[in-house]
């Protein structure tokens, strides 16, 4: 089943349930991708609806972080819960574990040898962590393996 007809079933579901809170997520989401598909003028595959998503769960991490830091823990709550609905459509993400494995084997690959080359290591694996692992934890873990 693709991703936004997975969207909709679960948007008719939680209507049903009077789930206001995942209906709420789901109807922003779909609207988000509605947008996206104008801006492109076509349908957008599963692939193109999951970075609409991934950059719905970046902006909801950056604003639970902001509202921590503002001490509005209500509104931090209100992101938290709204971001567990949305990491449900998000494939499994990678351990750090998993990652530091892809970006040794690229390193080795492009032979970079110090942090100036962190721009050939991320390009090549940026396509294969893709929604599966956060780009800031990523480009953090590079770093430190360049650097020592």
């Amino acid at each position: 089943m693709a991703l936004e007809e997975k969207l909709t079933d679960d948007m008719k579901t939680a209507m049903k349930s009077k789930d206001k809170l995942r209906l709420s997520v789901i109807r922003m989401v779909k609207a988000k991708i509605k947008n996206a598909q104008i801006e492109k003028r076509d349908v957008l595959n599963d692939d193109e609806v999951l970075k609409v998503i991934a950059r719905d769960v970046k902006q909801h991490k950056e604003s639970i972080t902001a509202f921590t830091d503002g001490g509005r823990t209500e509104l931090a709550e209100k992101e938290e819960a709204e971001l567990e609905i949305l990491m449900e459509y998000m494939p499994q993400q990678m351990s750090r574990d998993e990652v530091v494995a892809i970006i040794n084997q690229a390193i080795a690959e492009t032979g970079a040898t110090g942090p100036q080359d962190k721009g050939k290591v991320m390009g090549k694996i940026m396509a294969q962590v893709s929604g599966k692992a956060d780009g800031k934890e990523v480009n953090t873990i590079v770093m430190e393996l360049l650097a020592g």
